[in-house]
């Protein structure tokens, strides 16, 4: 049995996956034998098919993880994986066997090949034998010169298509040219703006310096002016005071002036 076998999460999952599509595909058989209507069952056919191309695209996924384990498995382990993928692919090729029955039964005589991602079925060679030995001459000669003129329309499609897209890629080509000079100016721009601010930051630094160096200076002017000031009026207000010399180019003050009353004497 299945679940006797000593299967690696991967393969749990996959082994799983495909025992529900196989039994969704027999659920849809089994509903295949009530439904009356043709189109219908071409739907379920359809949907069936899809199911079965899923179930042979995960055996393929199943027979990888086999092979991908098989050097940490024992080999009794391997030989009954292998075992359940031949049995799987036996139950996928009975439901193939079946679907071709009911399109058989349903009138459809074109044959669709089961393959993976295969789309709607082309005629067989034999049909196609059989279509072109009921045709005369000369409509062989017109259905080849048909079968000419759509080709010649594909290729002509085919150029435009070419040349549009020729004519995409140039212009592609140009506008990345374009924004790819633009971002060099931009990045041009952002050097010569930062080296201006450099500059600028330079300029205000050495500009602070020197309103600090002025403020400096004018603060001593102030100071030796006060100063002076200062002296000026002790001087003025203590004329005697030796301790305080006389400014350069100050002229000292004026003594004090005494009137000098002469007495007549009276005899």
């Amino acid at each position: 049995m299945a679940s006797d076998m000593q299967m690696s999460p991967p393969l749990e999952q996959i082994h799983g996956e495909i025992k529900d599509n196989f039994r969704a595909v027999s659920n849809g058989f089994q509903k295949l034998d009530k439904i009356k209507d043709s189109n219908r069952q071409s739907k379920q056919l359809e949907e069936l098919t899809g199911r079965m191309r899923e179930c042979k695209r995960l055996i393929k996924d199943f027979d990888r993880e086999i092979k991908d384990e098989e050097s940490k498995n024992p080999p009794e382990v391997t030989k009954q994986l292998n075992d359940e993928k031949q049995s799987m692919i036996k139950e996928l090729n009975s439901y193939v066997a079946l679907r071709k029955t009911y399109m058989n039964t349903l009138g459809n005589k074109r044959v669709e090949l089961f393959d993976m991602g295969a789309g709607a079925s082309e005629p067989t060679a034999e049909e196609n034998v059989q279509l072109a030995s009921a045709m005369s001459n000369q409509e062989l000669i017109d259905a080849g010169k048909k079968t000419m003129d759509e080709t010649d329309q594909v290729i002509e499609r085919s150029k435009k298509v070419v040349e549009q897209t020729i004519e995409v890629g140039t212009q592609t080509a140009v506008t990345l040219k374009g924004q790819t000079d633009q971002m060099g100016r931009i990045v041009n721009e952002l050097d010569t703006i930062q080296f201006s601010i450099k500059k600028a930051s330079q300029l205000v630094k050495e500009i602070g310096r020197q309103v600090a160096t002025d403020k400096c200076i004018m603060l001593f002017l102030f100071l030796i002016v006060v100063g002076v000031i200062a002296i000026i009026v002790v001087k003025i207000v203590n004329p005697h005071n030796k301790d305080i010399r006389d400014i350069p180019g100050l002229a000292p003050p004026a003594p004090s002036r005494r009137l000098l009353y002469l007495r007549d004497s009276v005899n």
